[in-house]
């Protein structure tokens, strides 16, 4: 009997919707906002391309090479089995973990000024633990828990903001979003790197392809439905803000910008409501990231790049969620995040770049088109050089820092390879289907 699939198309399109639809509307929208002023929602168009561009090479690369792995696996069969793919890996990894504790730190600031009116440390960090080992719970449950979960919280916070959208539109002064006061034109193109960011999640959609009922057709369609639909989201909020908000109000609460723009609206009631909605998107990408960081650790472990602990099963799951989920805890109680989460989503940029860039050497397999792919390269290196630009007046030796990175995953790549004694192997398809089944019934 053939087993049956967790992922249809709207519940791949639910997935990648809510992992991009997490604490990126509602804080970077105040970034971005600060840089474009009232033209942000152009800025947010021109990332959606981007983000369209590089999920048609992703979606191409997920038909031919379906992995729960993602951009693990693509890496690899990009660049065959080696030292290079390896530490990309392991920095995808590693910049995948920051990202997801930082969205757990906004969790856990906006937790505790709801329900404390402080945002102290303690109790901000108790709030992210406590989401975390609620969705690592959720994840092990199964992958089809995960789909009907993350069905349920994007439709609510998704009919939160949108409710939101429409009725700000009636009380929106057509003067603040009037050209003569928009920032300069240039201003658009140095807040990309921003509003691609608030794109990113997309790349989870591609993580479900040994889950999905036909990858071959379903990938990319629910990979364009799910950026087209978050585009044209981001582009009416952008409107709702920015028409209810003088852009000095939006500046001074640039990191709940959302928000703010609720009470002229809502009043009070109108910033708890978008409050709370902040708290459903953030815990919503948490569970997608999650899922995705899972699936990530299990392929790295089934092509040795890290131990075989990663790979072992634990419930519906394997105990990779459990190992990440601690290293998660431990950034998020230690470290400090704002420096580490400039380079993390820098160094994401870069792995994209990466893995288009090694997709051109896969093209006659994919059957991609390699003008598209050609212009992901070049809409993703655009996003790099913005971003490096843009950070560079914030963390000067934020480039150094990018190096860094990639150093300490090359370092983390030998040792593991002399600790573990396991050389990365690329899966083939069919191998991969025959492994991933026999875990299915396993669990």
């Amino acid at each position: 009997m053939k087993n049956e699939k967790a992922f249809g198309l709207w519940s791949a399109v639910f997935l990648g919707i809510g992992s991009m639809v997490g604490a990126g509307i509602f804080v970077l929208l105040g970034e971005a906002g600060v840089i474009a002023g009232n033209l942000v929602w152009v800025s947010f168009i021109f990332g959606g391309i981007i983000a369209l561009l590089s999920g048609y090479s992703l979606a191409k690369l997920a038909t031919v090479y379906p992995s729960r792995g993602g951009l693990v696996e693509y890496l690899v069969q990009c660049y065959d089995e080696g030292v290079f793919s390896g530490s990309v890996s392991v920095l995808f990894y590693l910049s995948a973990m920051v990202a997801i504790a930082m969205v757990a730190k906004t969790f856990g600031v906006y937790s505790a000024q709801m329900f404390t009116g402080t945002s102290a440390p303690l109790i901000a960090n108790s709030f992210a633990v406590g989401v975390l080992l609620i969705f690592m719970l959720i994840n092990l449950a199964g992958s089809s828990i995960i789909a009907k979960s993350e069905n349920i919280i994007v439709i609510t916070k998704l009919t939160i903001i949108i409710l939101f959208t429409i009725i700000a539109f009636f009380y929106i002064n057509p003067k603040l979003l009037s050209l003569k006061d928009a920032p300069p034109a240039i201003n658009i193109f140095s807040s990309i790197a921003l509003t691609f960011f608030a794109y990113e999640g997309f790349r989870v959609i591609t993580n479900t392809a040994e889950d999905m009922q036909d990858p071959g057709k379903l990938m990319l369609k629910s990979m364009t439905i799910a950026i087209l639909l978050v585009m044209a989201l981001y582009v009416a909020v952008t409107f709702a803000v920015f028409g209810n908000l003088p852009l000095p109000e939006i500046i001074k609460a640039k990191d709940y910008a959302l928000a703010e723009a609720a009470k002229p609206a809502f009043g009070e009631k109108g910033f708890i409501i978008m409050s709370i909605a902040a708290l459903i998107s953030t815990a919503s990408s948490i569970n997608a990231n999650l899922y995705a960081v899972t699936n990530v650790t299990y392929q790295m472990a089934v092509n040795g790049e890290l131990p075989k602990v990663y790979e072992r099963n634990v419930w519906h799951s394997t105990q990779g969620l459990v190992v990440s989920t601690v290293i998660l805890i431990i950034f998020v109680l230690f470290f400090n995040l704002t420096q580490i989460a400039a380079i993390g989503s820098i160094s994401i940029l870069f792995i994209h770049a990466l893995v288009h860039i090694g997709h051109l050497l896969k093209i006659n397999e994919t059957k991609a088109s390699k003008i598209l792919v050609s212009l992901a390269i070049l809409g993703t290196a655009l996003a790099i050089v913005l971003a490096l630009h843009y950070t560079s007046k914030h963390l000067p030796l934020v480039g150094y820092y990018v190096a860094g990175g990639f150093i300490l995953a090359f370092v983390i790549e030998i040792a593991l390879r002399l600790i573990t004694k396991r050389v990365v192997k690329k899966q083939s398809h069919t191998g991969l289907l025959e492994i991933l089944e026999e875990k299915i019934k396993e669990a």
